[in-house]
């Protein structure tokens, strides 16, 4: 954890407005964004940790404005730290950043209460404009996501049992089993066992309700398919 201002010195940081957390568990990946984020006159960067247990702890002693928040911290997803986040301190601005595809999970980012969605791999002016955008009290995600969520609005589509029910590494293996990939392949990109592999196929099965390993695979592609 580092609690102390990243990039800036004491009195500079007083004068600015808006207090920045940044949550990622890669040490390189919140050095950058603090770096980037302390250019800005109105932007301080005040405090960064890897861990998901330490958020509550630094928000309640020095509390923030804003939260950039790394989707998947280890192997789980935040979707239970944001919301719990929104309870407790429902003035903080939640923004998620992922390398995970934001037509797979952007949607259910929000439900749980963040406020945008970036993915990682956007150039560096789209995580200002969208920390902007979230502290004028709008959502944030690309303009793609933003179609897709009001062409679902006006067919109302419901979120689909996958979004519900799975946890983050079986919705991670539904979705390479949708690309095509078979259990070595995915144990590779993983870095798990088959059998872990094998362990998430049969949970998947189990929660929504099929019955072979070939009503999965036709449903995992159809799911896939409907995603993008």
């Amino acid at each position: 954890m580092n609690n102390k201002v990243t990039g800036v010195n004491a009195d500079d940081s007083q004068m600015r407005s808006v207090k920045v957390m940044v949550v990622d568990d890669h040490p390189f990946v919140r050095e950058g964004i603090a770096l980037l984020i302390n250019r800005e006159p109105d932007f301080c960067v005040c405090c960064e940790t890897g861990d998901a247990n330490e958020v509550m702890a630094i928000n309640r002693k020095c509390p923030h404005d804003l939260l950039i928040l790394d989707l998947s911290l280890g192997d789980q997803f935040s979707y239970h730290l944001i919301a719990e986040l929104r309870e407790e301190f429902p003035q903080l601005q939640i923004l998620v950043m992922s390398m995970h595809d934001e037509i797979v999970y952007a949607e259910r980012v929000l439900q749980a209460g963040a406020q945008g969605y970036v993915m990682k791999q956007a150039a560096t002016d789209t995580l200002l404009y969208a920390l902007r955008e979230i502290l004028k009290g709008e959502l944030y995600v690309s303009s793609k996501m933003r179609t897709r969520l009001l062409n679902q609005l006006i067919a109302g589509d419901n979120k689909s049992k996958a979004s519900n029910e799975l946890s983050f590494m079986e919705t991670t293996v539904l979705e390479l089993i949708g690309k095509g990939m078979g259990n070595t392949e995915i144990a590779m990109i993983l870095n798990r066992s088959v059998k872990t592999v094998e362990a998430h196929r049969s949970n998947i099965r189990r929660k929504l309700d099929l019955h072979s390993g070939r009503d999965l695979t036709k449903y995992a592609i159809q799911w896939f398919e409907k995603q993008n």
